[in-house]
C-alpha cells in the first residue's frame, strides 16, 4: 500500500497541475516513472531499469516532471537490496542522467549549483540503501546466532540429561546390586543361624534391615530427593575412602571376610573422586560376593598421591571369574565409565594363581576427572 502511493500521489499531482494538452504525454510518462514502483521490493533491478528507460524517453521528449523523484527511489531499492557492484553501476545511471538533465534544463547557465545538488542527493539515497541492506543483514546475523544459540543449549540440555540419566542409572546399579546382595547373604545366614543361635539371627536380620535402609538412603540421594539440610543427609553423608572399613565390616558379616589397606594421604582427595573409589570398590566386592564360593577373601589396596589413586581388588576364590566376562550385565562397563571419567583404564581378569583381581588408576589431573 505504502509503494501505491507514492505513483497515485504524483499521477493525481499532474492530473490537477496540467493543462489539456499536456496532460496525455505527462500522465504516460509519470505513470511509466512511477507505477514500476510497486513492484520494487519483489524485482528491484527490473523496476530500476524500467524506471531508467522511461527517464530517458521523458529526456528526449524534453519534459520535466516531479516524477524524477521515482528514479531514486528506485536506486535506494537496488542499493538496499542488491550488492556492492550493482549499486554502484545503478548510481553511475543515475548520475548520467542527472548530467544530462543539469545541461538540457539548467536554467539561466547556472549549470553547477543544480548539478553538486542533485549528485549530492543521488549520493545520499545510495547511502541511505546501503546503511539499510547493512542493518538488515547485521539483524539477520543476530537473529541467526541467537537460533544457534538456542540450538546448542537445547543440545547441551540434552547431553546433561543423558549424562544424568547415565550417572543415576550406574549409581542405581550399584547400589541396588550391593546392597541386595548382602541383605541376601544377611538373610541366608539368619535363616541357616535361627535353631542353633536365635541371637545371632535376629543380629543378622537387624543388619540385614540396617542394609536395606542405607539402600533407600542412598537411593534418594542418588535421585535429588534429598535436601541438603535434611536430616538423613547429614546422618549418611556421601560415601568416601574414611568409609571402606565399614564396607569391609559389611562384606565380613555377609560372609566375605575383606581387609582394607589404605596408603598416602587422602584428605585432599576431591570428594567426587573418593566416591568414585568407593563405588569402584563396591562393586568389585560385591561381584565377589554374588559370584565368589564360601571361604574366599578379599583384599583392597588404595595408594593415594597428589596426582592419582591406584585401586586393586584381588580375592582368592578359585573360580576363573567371579564378576563373569566383562559383557554381561552392568557391573564392569560401569567400572570402566567411572574410571574413564578420570582419564583411567580398568583391567579386570582371573590371577595366574587362581582368584581375580579388578585394577585401575585415577588420574586426578585430567581434565576429565575435573570435569566430573
Amino acid at each position: 500500500m505504502w509503494d501505491s502511493l507514492v505513483p497515485a500521489l504524483l499521477l493525481l499531482n499532474i492530473m490537477t497541475t496540467r493543462s489539456p494538452n499536456e496532460l496525455p504525454v505527462s500522465l504516460t510518462l509519470t505513470a511509466a516513472l512511477t507505477v514500476p514502483l510497486v513492484w520494487r521490493r519483489r524485482a528491484p533491478l527490473t523496476v530500476f531499469g524500467a524506471v531508467a528507460a522511461a527517464a530517458l524517453i521523458q529526456w528526449l521528449a524534453n519534459v520535466q516532471l516531479p516524477a524524477d523523484v521515482g528514479l531514486l527511489v528506485a536506486l535506494y531499492t537496488v542499493a538496499a537490496h542488491s550488492d556492492r557492484r550493482r549499486t554502484l553501476i545503478a548510481a553511475a545511471l543515475v548520475e548520467g542522467g542527472v548530467l544530462l538533465a543539469c545541461l538540457r534544463w539548467a536554467t539561466g547557465g547556472a549549470f553547477l549549483a543544480p548539478f553538486v545538488a542533485v549528485t549530492a542527493t543521488v549520493v545520499a539515497v545510495a547511502v541511505l540503501g546501503v546503511n539499510m541492506r547493512t542493518t538488515r543483514a547485521y539483524l539477520a546475523a543476530v537473529v541467526e546466532r541467537a537460533a544457534r544459540l538456542e540450538r546448542e543449549r537445547d543440545q547441551r540440555a540434552r547431553l546433561a540429561v543423558a549424562e544424568e540419566r547415565t550417572r543415576i542409572t550406574r549409581e542405581m546399579h550399584d547400589i541396588v546390586t550391593h546392597n541386595l546382595s548382602v541383605m541376601v547373604a544377611l538373610t541366608d545366614a539368619a535363616v541357616y543361624a535361627q535353631h542353633r543361635s536365635p541371637s545371632k539371627a535376629t543380629t543378622l536380620m537387624l543388619q540385614t534391615s540396617d542394609t536395606g535402609r542405607q539402600a533407600l538412603t542412598d537411593m534418594r540421594r542418588s535421585l535429588g530427593i534429598l535436601r541438603a539440610h535434611a536430616p538423613d543427609a547429614r546422618r549418611h553423608p556421601l560415601p568416601d575412602l574414611t568409609q571402606l572399613d565399614v564396607l569391609a565390616d559389611q562384606m565380613c558379616t555377609a560372609g566375605l571376610p575383606t581387609r582394607v589397606e589404605v596408603r598416602g594421604d587422602h584428605t585432599r582427595i576431591p570428594a567426587t573422586a573418593q566416591l568414585t573409589v568407593y563405588r569402584l570398590v563396591q562393586e568389585a566386592l560385591t561381584n565377589t560376593l554374588k559370584h565368589a564360593p564360601t571361604g574366599t577373601e578379599a583384599k583392597v589396596r588404595i595408594r593415594c598421591s597428589a596426582e592419582s589413586i591406584t585401586v586393586d581388588v584381588t580375592d582368592s576364590g578359585p573360580g576363573p571369574s567371579p564378576a563373569g566376562p566383562p559383557s554381561s550385565g552392568h557391573g564392569i562397563p560401569g567400572m570402566r565409565e567411572r574410571a574413564a571419567a578420570y582419564g583411567g583404564t580398568l583391567r579386570a581378569g582371573p590371577l595366574p594363581g587362581g582368584g581375580w583381581k579388578v585394577h585401575t588408576r585415577l588420574h586426578l589431573a585430567s581434565t576429565e576427572g575435573a570435569n566430573a
